[in-house]
């Protein structure tokens, strides 16, 4: 049962509803299996207007739902504008922002991600305003950003794709451990070449790092 009614704990919990149905009814209903034509054996789709922030419980507070330098829908501006000011407000209208991030599926694997960045310095000084910085603050930790935005970046975008995921799905794989040279368990360590592997303390002082073992 669905015991938090927002919309983002609902949208979660149908989305592990329609996997778990997915994987309970494909092989009744033939849904992978193949025919030898392509149009049919490969669908691809599109996922098109993430938001542009998500609401964290934990800090009481909107925090971009990937990273602040995607740009948003231009229609979208005026309530970024209205409600630039109110990142500590759950119920504000910045949870209905739009960004113009994508992905590509194929079969139900992702295979990539991309965005249209931010390329006007005035946009993305009110994108970081909205996420409760101060000027000072977003020059501190930006500054460099914001100051080559002010020389008249293109437009600009892109995408990554995962070549193991294609390559996994081309070869009728059903995981990318079958289909990299080098596979991880499920604890992170590469049979292969036994890593990772103790690092010795003239290593760790090299690079400045402190190990702080657990306290029972």
């Amino acid at each position: 049962a669905v015991v938090d009614q927002s919309v983002q704990l609902f949208c979660e919990k149908c989305g592990f509803l329609r996997l778990d149905l997915a994987q309970k009814y494909a092989a009744k209903h033939k849904a992978f299996e193949k025919t030898g034509d392509p149009e049919k054996d490969f669908r691809f789709l599109w996922v098109s207007d993430f938001p542009m922030f998500e609401w964290d419980k934990t800090e009481n507070r909107w925090n971009p739902a990937h990273h602040p330098f995607t740009s948003l829908h231009e229609e979208d501006m005026t309530k970024l504008e209205a409600n630039i000011d109110s990142v500590h407000d759950p119920k504000s209208p910045l949870g209905e922002i739009r960004a113009l991030a994508y992905d590509v599926v194929l079969n139900g694997t992702e295979l990539g991600s991309g965005s249209i960045r931010i390329h006007r310095q005035d946009i993305q000084a009110k994108i970081f305003q909205a996420l409760g910085m101060s000027d000072e603050e977003a020059r501190a930790r930006f500054g460099f950003f914001l100051e080559a935005l002010e020389y008249g970046t293109p437009p600009h975008g892109g995408i990554a794709l995962g070549l193991d995921r294609i390559v996994m799905i081309l070869a009728g794989a059903e995981s990318l451990r079958e289909v990299i040279p080098f596979p991880k368990t499920a604890r992170a360590v590469d049979l292969m070449v036994d890593a990772p592997t103790p690092v010795n303390e003239t290593q760790l002082k090299e690079l400045g790092i402190a190990i702080r073992k657990p306290t029972t």
